[in-house]
């Protein structure tokens, strides 16, 4: 067994440490949290990229388990809809991880980019988006919406990632009519889902490095459970203002990539 912790610096490891809490904390407000962590996860020397994901996927789901339960005690989101969301995610997210050891992921980054943009015109234009919970479906439709959302974002968490949290929410709040605060709690849940979805591919192929997993997990539980908390006491209109932020910084980062893939 790997620990990725033998030739490892102490100030690198400072820097997973600060690094992981960091995205516990984002992740937990907003999603998102993968544009912090999995960067940092690759400076770390001899690690593969694959290794990075895996170890990056073992982290988060420490930070998304602390976050949800914090979530779930404070905010009691409806599991009838959360529940089966989660399930579809996680088999759509091992499907994703199953194209991502095949496909490269320059090949998707403009389509998440033109997304995202997206996304934020319709959070900054949209002021009162999310204030309240007003569900736009009833019956049988509201739970085969939740459950498309749950595939494809699911997907597309075990293919790429960044971001997976802040699409979720969106879905939720738009396509759903969840408020920030309720979607946030039932993103947790299905990002805890698309995480566990995704260690499930990686697991076999002795991908993961346990030590440094185990460490970054622990920073990841402290700002995730500080995070959710965070979200909980200062409410929606907090959550959709980190939310702009976040996906502010993730059109930067994917949009750079997009840039050097076709310039550079």
């Amino acid at each position: 067994m790997v620990s990725g912790l033998e030739s490892i610096q102490l100030a690198t490891l400072v820097l997973v440490v600060v690094a992981g809490f960091a995205a516990g904390w984002v992740d937990a407000v907003v999603g998102g949290g993968g544009l912090i962590q999995l960067p940092v996860m690759l400076l770390v020397p001899g690690i593969s990229p694959v290794q990075a994901l895996a170890t990056n996927k073992m982290g988060s789901i420490f930070g998304t388990t602390t976050s949800t339960v914090t979530y779930y005690r404070r905010v009691r989101p409806d599991l009838r809809t959360a529940v089966p969301m989660a399930v579809i995610a996680l088999a759509g997210s091992f499907g994703g991880a199953v194209v991502a050891a095949n496909l490269p992921a320059s090949v998707f980054k403009p389509i998440i980019v033109a997304a995202l943009v997206a996304v934020a015109l319709f959070t900054a234009f949209r002021p009162n988006v999310g204030e309240l919970t007003k569900l736009r479906h009833d019956g049988h439709r509201h739970y085969v919406v939740a459950c498309l959302i749950g595939a494809v974002i699911g997907f597309y968490d075990g293919m790429i990632g960044p971001g997976t949290g802040s699409f979720l929410i969106i879905a939720l709040v738009s396509a759903m009519g969840y408020a920030f605060l309720e979607a946030s709690a039932k993103a947790k849940i299905v990002n805890m889902a698309t995480n566990a979805g995704a260690l499930m591919f990686f697991l076999p192929h002795g991908s993961l490095l346990w030590g440094l997993g185990l460490v970054l997990g622990a920073a990841n539980m402290a700002g995730g459970y500080l995070g959710a908390r965070t979200a909980v006491s200062r409410g929606s209109k907090f959550i959709r203002i980190v939310f702009l932020v976040v996906v502010g910084a993730l059109i930067i980062k994917l949009g750079s990539d997009v840039w050097q893939d076709v310039f550079g």
